[in-house]
């Protein structure tokens, strides 16, 4: 009993120092999409009832604390940091193109079978089925990372609803040639160039697993307490 107690404590605390972020959806952008994600991210948590889907512990980056591209690198550098992943991906020849699914459809689904678990959990039976045609959503871009010789090795989907973006999907092979470091740091430093959002969302911090929280704490998400709003 003290354990647990400690424990909701610890909690407690820890969801009073996370910064609030407030998120905007704006319908114009793609009425029924935009819509339908604000009433997911809103409605009650499958777990704690009391809560909204997506507010505590949302993955965000803060895409205002960094003045350019250059100085969000700047940030995480060092050995073993993203920004050394992403000059090791640059170095093998790989690039950060904007992609139409519809031209890669072999190398999606062999990148979305590529390996049976990804942190630890079979893969959802949705990246399993291959698909024959990707509808495009008017508020999304599509990335892809290509190698040198240009076969898609990541993609990741990103939807844009107000004065922030989401990953829908980011996914790639494992190489350890940090393609995915690259393809992150691309993105992210894309939207702080761009000016127009300020928070870039990767799905929540606490129901990652512990090698996925690491992977998105070196990129800059920080666990916040998410507020949204639908104008």
């Amino acid at each position: 009993m003290p354990n647990k107690l400690s424990r909701l404590v610890d909690l407690c605390r820890s969801i009073a120092r996370m910064p609030v972020a407030r998120m905007e959806f704006r319908r114009e952008l793609n009425p029924p999409h935009v819509e339908r994600i604000y009433r997911h991210f809103t409605k009650r948590h499958p777990k704690y009832k009391i809560i909204p889907n997506k507010s505590l512990g949302a993955a965000l980056v803060d895409l205002s604390l960094y003045r350019s591209r250059d100085h969000y690198l700047d940030t995480f550098k060092g050995r073993n940091s993203a920004a050394q992943h992403a000059r090791k991906a640059k170095s093998k020849g790989y690039i950060i193109v904007e992609i139409d699914r519809n031209r890669f459809i072999d190398e999606i689904h062999e990148i979305n079978t590529s390996v049976e678990l990804r942190q630890g959990q079979k893969m959802d039976p949705g990246y399993l089925q291959k698909q024959t045609y990707y509808n495009a959503e008017k508020n999304f871009k599509y990335y892809g990372a290509l190698s040198a010789t240009g076969k898609l090795m990541a993609y990741g989907e990103l939807g844009f609803y107000g004065n922030f973006a989401s990953f829908n999907r980011i996914i790639g092979v494992r190489n350890n040639d940090g393609i995915m470091h690259l393809l992150m740091t691309e993105i992210i430093g894309g939207l702080i160039d761009d000016g127009g959002f300020n928070y870039l969302m990767y799905d929540t911090y606490f129901g990652a697993s512990p090698g996925l929280q690491t992977f998105k704490t070196m990129l800059g998400f920080v666990p916040h307490r998410a507020k949204y709003t639908l104008q």
